[in-house]
């Protein structure tokens, strides 16, 4: 079966974001009332397989993110 996987991989909490803090000044400077900027990493793929939660759970734990600095979280959706 095929499906649709979107994965968002964040810093950890309490964790330098110094892409995020750039953006976050530059909207401030703009004269944005931007607090708290994070920048996540956003992937989308699709994914031909029987059991896609399992190889999704390992794809993130060996590449996506690192278990140490990032938080993970996915969806699956079936393609019609």
């Amino acid at each position: 079966m095929r499906w649709k996987v979107t994965v968002i991989v964040r810093l950890k909490e309490g964790l330098n974001d110094p892409e995020g803090r750039v953006i976050g000044n530059a909207l401030r400077n703009l004269g944005y009332a931007v607090e708290s900027m994070h920048v996540p990493k956003h992937f989308e793929f699709e994914l031909e397989s029987e059991e896609p939660e399992r190889e999704v759970e390992e794809m993130c734990k060996r590449l996506l993110a690192n278990p140490l600095i990032h938080d993970y979280e996915y969806s699956i959706e079936p393609v019609s």
